[in-house]
């Protein structure tokens, strides 16, 4: 049935795109300090981002292999970390990378006798699970894509033939820009540009070395609206919870005391999201 609209606060989803020095990291992580205190990366970039461990607070790590499963994993292992921010600097290995969507699909091939359009069977799984766990983590999550550009030879008013930029192009899968929020491109000179936003405040944005400006203005934008309403803990949610407190040597008896100390619920069927979140946090802290 329908029912009235009502805008509630919601975590950002926000794609930085650039070519190669283009300034992803730094601007993300400007970005990120706006948006939350906690910050987590996922780094592809051998090390690039922990360049920056001078200037900003975060906990990174560092992937080899990118396969979508391996993000998948950094990714639910940041969000029950209970991080306020992650940073995916950036996600253009997952498909262009060793052991990325490419990789996996010309692997694939050979099952399917040469046959790469049968072999996206293997791939386009993956990297729809990747996007998903994206889009569903409890955290504001920031992506960064690497571009090439497109050129094309075209004929003057004298009819000289030339070649003329169309533009940039993410590595990663056509439309993926759509997946997210707000998507703003960096260019050589460290402008920033957004090119698409649900964020009024945002459209036409412009800025050379973005400051927290930015990441103040989605914060804000974020912030509007009802708090979202709470939902009964589902059964994986209610599982991952044993599994986290299991991972750090507790019994069912310890975990149920810190499940009452934090909520004052002794029913598992009494939980919400919001307390399953609030156990595995603890628990993470607590091993730490």
């Amino acid at each position: 049935m329908f029912q009235r609209a009502t805008k509630s606060q919601s975590k950002a989803r926000i794609c930085l795109m650039g070519p190669s020095g283009s300034g992803k990291t730094y601007t993300a992580l400007v970005t990120a300090t706006a948006l939350g205190r906690r910050i987590a990366v996922i780094d592809t970039e051998h090390g690039s981002a922990s360049k920056y461990a001078d200037f900003f607070e975060f906990d990174v790590c560092n992937l080899t292999s990118y396969s979508p499963e391996n993000y998948i994993k950094a990714i639910q292992a940041a969000e029950a970390a209970g991080y306020d921010v992650l940073i995916i600097d950036s996600l253009s290995h997952a498909w262009a990378g060793p052991d990325g969507v490419l990789e996996i699909v010309d692997r694939a091939a050979s099952k399917y006798k040469d046959n790469r359009f049968s072999a996206w069977r293997d791939a386009t799984p993956l990297h729809n699970r990747l996007i998903q766990a994206i889009i569903a983590a409890d955290m504001h999550v920031i992506a960064t894509l690497r571009t090439k550009t497109e050129w094309a030879l075209v004929q003057d008013e004298r009819g000289k033939t030339r070649p003329e930029r169309l533009g940039t192009a993410p590595v990663q899968r056509d439309g993926i820009e759509y997946e997210f929020d707000i998507v703003a491109e960096l260019d050589a000179e460290h402008r920033l540009r957004v090119t698409k936003t649900r964020c009024c405040r945002l459209d036409g944005y412009e800025a050379v070395k973005p400051g927290k400006e930015f990441g103040t203005i989605i914060k804000q934008w974020l912030e509007e609206g009802t708090a979202p309403a709470e939902t009964k803990a589902s059964q994986i949610e209610l599982k991952k919870m044993v599994d986290v407190a299991q991972q750090a040597g507790m019994s069912m008896d310890q975990l149920k005391q810190v499940v009452i100390q934090l909520t004052g619920k002794s029913s598992s069927a009494d939980l919400t999201s919001a307390d399953v979140q609030a156990v595995i946090k603890h628990i993470y802290k607590m091993s730490a």
